[in-house]
């Protein structure tokens, strides 16, 4: 049913283009990480590989080139198959979940989370020793007094992405753009119950 002026009592009619706008951030954005992740690895193993350490601000910021076999922050370092697997199941995830997407927040993470994910996985798929257990290329450190692990472009987005994902998830912000409250989400819950309590009672 069409409400005056031709648009949809159900909100169908601008759920699409509202979704494809969300879409074109995430992807966007997305590209963005991916573009500025692989250009950083270039120049990094082209110019600084098996160099010095490149000190951008002294005891805060060094560009040293590593290749990491396993996650993000060297995590899990022989275990590069399986973070391989993960890498393309979560690239899989949040393509699939892009068609639900109508959160500007959710797209913006999405969007990060992919890029920062591709990117990672590139670096696995394509370089050396082997393909799918190509070591990826790290080279920010901060602090090195505090020896915190080296990273990327690709685990920045992942870990900023993970950030605002518990974030959103914690304010009650839905993939959809809707958002459960705190009463919402104990309505339901006790919905939930009642349903399993008839469904005991019947049985």
């Amino acid at each position: 049913m069409q409400a005056a002026g031709g648009a949809s009592l159900s909100g169908s009619g601008p759920a699409r283009p509202d979704r494809a706008r969300r879409i074109a951030l995430l992807a966007l954005l997305a590209s963005v990480v991916y573009v500025l992740d692989q250009v950083s690895k270039f120049l990094v193993v082209e110019f600084l590989e098996h160099e010095e350490p490149l000190t951008v601000v002294p005891g805060a910021l060094v560009l040293t080139v590593i290749r990491n076999p396993g996650a993000a922050f060297s995590i899990g370092t022989g275990m590069t198959i399986v973070f391989t697997v993960i890498a393309l199941a979560v690239v899989v995830a949040i393509v699939r979940t892009a068609r639900q997407l109508r959160s500007l927040p959710w797209a913006i993470t999405l969007g990060l989370l992919l890029g920062g994910a591709v990117g990672n996985l590139t670096d696995r798929v394509f370089r050396s020793p082997a393909p799918l257990q190509g070591h990826v290329v790290d080279f920010i450190q901060v602090f090195p007094v505090t020896r915190f692990p080296v990273f990327n472009v690709a685990d920045s987005a992942i870990v900023c992405g993970g950030v605002l994902a518990v974030f959103l998830a914690w304010r009650g912000y839905q993939i959809d753009g809707t958002r459960q409250t705190d009463e919402q989400a104990e309505d339901r819950a006790d919905e939930q119950a009642g349903e399993r309590a008839g469904e005991r009672a019947d049985g």
